[in-house]
This record gives structure tokens, C-alpha cells and sequence, in this order.
């Protein structure tokens, strides 16, 4: 079974800047593309349903059906256009993100994308209070925009490499000769992280020149901080406890 389309619009788009954001770690591609396309009042151009995402319907409150399927967003930015891959949803094999990635890819090839640029997370497997951006890019040479844009390149990081979706789309850009960076947030990897996903937005805003308003993750950046506080209040007393057990 082959993968299938069904569109919404077929608009005229130009040389777009093609933005990744499915789930992943921390999901901060996520937040930060859905967030993006929000506000620059994106519209659905189609729906990718494919035999690689998970065999699966979601039932709503009005017992209405969903698909699992990735979104296909556009808006304009400037003198150009923007394309949003989103969705709930990656491919659940590694075969299945080379092939679904490539039937996605071939698809935006008549428009002539200008950039990709895919979204994701760092994860470092403990808490980061002040997240960094990292990139990883096709081109040197397009390191100098993104460093002035907040993003930063550390030798032999990401630790691992780059997986997933943001991996493949930045592989086939560099292989089609398409500039192509993967801009990356620090995290933990536990937590849906926000306050990563911020930074990830501010440096992507900054790189293209335009304006997000991120205010509306504060309340969960403001909770995530109340919970970490009270972890860390909790780790101390288990010390102390441990410590007068000890003394004993």
C-alpha cells in the first residue's frame, strides 16, 4: 500500500522555506512549528495518510474520527512562502521515516523550496535550566546567519548524531543541493519542554525575520519551574534523612 493524499487547496507558492515540526524529543519541533503556523495564520494545503504511521483512529468527544496523518501548512513570510509539516505523528520504523520522508520530500520538489529547515530536541538526560540552540547545517556557509539568529555549533553535537524526521528531511535537502539546517533545543527529555521550544522559536524567527509571539508558553514555563523546585526541595530532604539515618 502506497501512501495517499488528500488536499484541501493546491495554492501557487514561492521558493518556500520548508519548516519540519513533528513530535520528538521533548517535543519541541512540535511547539514550536504549530505555534509558528498559528500565528502566521497558516492554511491546511493536505493530509498525508501512509501505511508507515501508526495503524490508528482517534475518537473525539463527539465519538467523530481522526486518522493518523501528517499536515501539510502554508503561509507567507516576507517575499516568500512558508510550508509546515506537522502532525501527532512520525513514521514508526526507520525504513518507514526513509520512505514516507522521501514521498514528502518529491512532492515539494515543483515548488522549488528555497530552505528546509527541520525542528527537534536535545536530549541530555537530566534537567537544563538554560537550554541552548543548536544547529547542524548542509552548507558552512550559512552558519554566520544562523549564529547572528542565537543559534550556536558545538563540535560533535548533537552526541549521536540527528534522528528521526528532522534527520531525513535535513539528508534529502543537502542530497538535492536545497540549504538545509536542523535547528535543535536543549532538554531533558522528560518533560514536554517549553521553555526549549521558545528559544528554538526565537532563533528560527530571527534567522527568517518574522515576529512569533511565544508569551503563551509562560504559564508552562512558570509551572515546569514550580516543579522543579519542588523535586529539587524533595532530593535535599532525602539527603538530610539519609544523612541522619547514617549519623545514627
Amino acid at each position: 500500500m502506497e501512501s495517499f493524499v488528500s488536499y484541501d487547496c493546491r495554492p501557487e507558492l514561492r521558493r518556500p522555506v520548508i519548516i519540519e515540526g513533528l513530535p520528538g524529543v521533548g517535543n519541541i519541533g512540535k511547539l514550536a512549528a504549530d505555534l509558528m503556523a498559528e500565528q502566521l495564520g497558516a492554511k491546511r494545503m493536505m493530509r498525508i495518510y501512509s501505511p508507515e504511521l501508526p495503524p490508528l483512529v482517534i475518537v473525539n468527544d463527539d465519538c467523530l474520527t481522526e486518522t493518523a496523518c501528517c499536515e501539510v501548512w502554508f503561509a507567507s513570510i516576507g517575499d516568500r512562502d512558508a510550508i509546515f509539516i506537522l502532525g501527532d505523528y512520525q513514521a514508526t520504523t526507520p525504513i518507514g521515516q526513509y520512505i514516507l520522508t522521501e514521498e514528502t520530500f518529491r512532492m515539494f520538489l515543483g515548488y522549488d523550496p528555497s530552505l528546509i529547515v527541520t525542528l527537534g530536541g536535545y536530549g541530555t538526560g537530566e534537567l537544563v535550566p538554560a537550554p541552548r540552540v543548536l544547529g547542524a547545517v548542509s552548507e558552512p556557509d550559512m552558519k554566520p546567519g544562523l549564529e547572528k539568529a542565537g543559534v550556536g555549533f558545538y563540535p560533535s553535537e548533537p552526541q549521536g548524531g540527528i534522528v528521526g524526521a528532522a534527520a531525513m528531511f535535513l539528508g534529502f535537502g543537502a542530497a538535492y543541493g536545497i540549504p538545509s539546517v536542523c535547528i535543535m533545543g536543549e532538554t531533558s527529555g522528560y518533560i514536554v519542554d517549553y521553555r526549549s521550544a521558545r528559544n528554538v522559536l526565537d532563533a528560527l524567527c530571527n534567522y527568517l525575520g518574522v515576529h512569533v509571539d511565544t508569551s503563551s508558553y509562560q504559564d508552562q514555563i512558570d509551572q515546569m519551574d514550580t516543579a522543579s523546585t519542588m523535586l529539587a526541595s524533595e532530593s535535599q530532604n532525602d539527603e538530610k534523612e539519609e544523612d541522619l539515618v547514617y549519623i545514627r
